[in-house]
This record gives C-alpha cells, sequence and structure tokens, in this order.
C-alpha cells in the first residue's frame, strides 16, 4: 500500500474539517431558506429556485454526514457553483462581501477534492 492509499479502516470515517464544511453549508442552507420565506428574492421564481437548490443542497449534506459518495458529490457541486456565482455577483456589485463569500466556497471545494477526504467515502 503507497502512502497516498487510505487504510481500509479510515474508510467511512469523518474527518474534522469535513464535519466543519457540512455545518457552515447547512447554517448557510438554512438562512438562505429562511431569507426566501421571507420575500428577501425578487420574484417567485427566484424563490422557488433558491428552495429548490438548498432542498438538494441539505440532501446532500445528510449524505455527506453519512460519508456517501453521492452526498459527497452534490456538495462538491454545490460549493463550486456557490462560488462561481458569488465571483459573478463580485463582478456585478464590487463589493467586499460576495469575494469573500466566493473564496471560502473555493477553499472548501480545495479541501473536499483532496485525495484523504475523497478516498474516506463509502
Amino acid at each position: 500500500m503507497s502512502e497516498l492509499e487510505t487504510p481500509p479502516a479510515a474508510k467511512g470515517k469523518m474527518l474534522p474539517g469535513v464535519a466543519g464544511v457540512a455545518l457552515f453549508l447547512l447554517l448557510l442552507t438554512l438562512l438562505n431558506v429562511f431569507a426566501a420565506l421571507n420575500g428577501a428574492f425578487a420574484s417567485n421564481t427566484g424563490k422557488y429556485g433558491v428552495l429548490a437548490l438548498c432542498t438538494i443542497l441539505v440532501t446532500g449534506l445528510f449524505g455527506l454526514l453519512r460519508m456517501r459518495r453521492w452526498g459527497y458529490s452534490i456538495v462538491l457541486a454545490g460549493c463550486l457553483l456557490l462560488s462561481a456565482s458569488y465571483f459573478y455577483v463580485f463582478t456585478r456589485v464590487h463589493q467586499a462581501a460576495p469575494m469573500v463569500q466566493g473564496l471560502f466556497m473555493l477553499l472548501f471545494f480545495l479541501y473536499l477534492v483532496r485525495p484523504e477526504v475523497r478516498d474516506r467515502m463509502v
């Protein structure tokens, strides 16, 4: 076994960083749901779109917390898409907040694609 491979005993065991990413994304998702329900988005289409995406991300988060590959894939795609959307908003409004949020999402994405995180998924 090479030093880059995860030992079989570690398969299915969660790293602390994965739990931190999952908790932060769960909090972010819940805040977006409450914002959508309180009318923070201009149209009904935006409201239902945000609620649908939040539902998909929460489903992926629970899969990630159970260390399933499908949950990992959904959260990975969500981090990348959230990062891209925050960077797009930054190009429109030129404020620091979307840039910082985009960098956090990119950091989470880069953490989740590490081989030692990926190899622990069942």
